[in-house]
């Protein structure tokens, strides 16, 4: 997630209020009026007033433009989890939002599940409605809800058989904690997806990611490569990207080529920044420079750390601030719609190909 800073040729014209709209995890959205000179840390500043939120160092605004044109009024950003905590249980107050946030993972194909716990996952978010209730709920009610890219029959009927039995009696704050639970032990959990080409001989497609588990590559469903924290240094040339690290006790060089150099500075920026937040100690992280001939001065230096932001909100001591993300037991299903339960949600990356494990033949229709 990049922080922006909008400028402008013109001096005189710096004093000029320009509207910014903030979409955020339920597909709602807030405005405010910024400057040309204004920073992206004024808007997540705005965002997290607007939710109360303390625990700040997860979150980031995103502005995807994928027509790569010149931002122009009016401004669209998205408020997203950046950083994925590796226990989410130790977040004090903001599991609610990490919810939303694999919410829209699952939907976008980005969060990778086998049937069974895709079966879980979809169970999970249904509870929002409640208890199942034949009255309430028709043979097919899973239909009307658009939970994963590629949807079966036979994935609409688990969800439906663990919905019925398995999740029984759980509010829908206990199925929030359940399915963040069985999430984050995904190989695909908090994996931002980057496409690239392989240095090899196909030049086929891989996706990377940086995770706090460590660098990973996929390619299709399958995880080929996962640097834990063997992985020494990043860098990048123009449009080729390395990551150095050991393995098996051998020192391994990955090679991999982005569509620009742009892109691939900003895959070196993640890297970075994961490396930075999900290290021991803040005093350990180094100004980090490219050398790069292209982007001379790319510099990078990060703040407080994972462990750090959890010794904070181990000491939080308020009432948690109230963030919506589920619809009372009292409305009726048929008050509901896909709209209110999964939101027709914008596509911010490249999702990773989605996993067939519950991609279903026709038979089952």
């Amino acid at each position: 997630m990049k922080m922006l800073r909008f400028r402008s040729p013109s001096i005189g014209s710096l004093d000029q209020e320009l509207l910014c709209t903030i979409r955020l995890l339920d597909d709602s959205e807030i405005s405010c009026s910024i400057q040309r000179d204004t920073k992206g840390q004024f808007l997540l500043d705005h965002v997290c007033n607007h939710y109360n939120l303390l625990e700040k160092d997860y979150f980031g605004i995103r502005y995807v433009d994928p027509e790569k044109q010149r931002a122009h009024q009016p401004y669209t950003m998205c408020f997203r989890v950046k950083f994925y905590p590796s226990e989410p249980m130790k977040i004090k107050e903001e599991l609610t939002l990490l919810y939303l946030q694999l919410k829209r993972d699952i939907y976008h194909g980005r969060l990778l599940c086998p049937f069974a716990e895709a079966g879980y996952l979809g169970a999970c978010i249904i509870q929002e409605l409640g208890d199942y209730d034949p009255e309430e709920h028709p043979s097919d009610y899973i239909r009307d809800f658009k939970l994963f890219p590629k949807q079966s029959l036979k994935l609409e009927r688990k969800i439906i058989e663990i919905h019925k039995n398995e999740l029984r009696g759980q509010c829908s704050a206990l199925a929030e904690s359940n399915m963040l639970q069985r999430a984050h032990s995904l190989e695909t959990y908090g994996v931002d997806p980057h496409p690239c080409k392989l240095q090899d001989f196909t030049g086929s497609t891989a996706f990377l990611g940086f995770t706090a588990t460590g660098f990973v590559v996929f390619q299709g469903n399958k995880r080929i490569h996962l640097l834990k924290a063997d992985v020494s240094k990043l860098k990048f040339e123009g449009k080729t990207f390395y990551v150095i690290g050991i393995q098996k006790e051998k020192k391994l060089v990955l090679t991999f080529h982005t569509s620009t150099p742009a892109a691939c500075k900003h895959l070196w920026k993640c890297g970075v920044e994961n490396q930075a937040f999900y290290c021991a100690k803040s005093s350990q992280i180094k100004t980090v420079c490219s050398s790069n001939i292209f982007f001379k001065g790319s510099r990078f230096r990060y703040g407080r750390v994972a462990k750090e932001v959890i010794e904070a909100s181990s000491k939080i001591q308020r009432e948690p601030p109230q963030v919506c993300a589920q619809f009372g037991q009292s409305q009726s299903f048929n008050s509901l719609s896909h709209k209110n339960l999964i939101m027709n949600m914008e596509p911010l990356v490249p999702a990773l190909p989605s996993t067939n494990a519950y991609d279903d033949a026709a038979t089952d229709n």
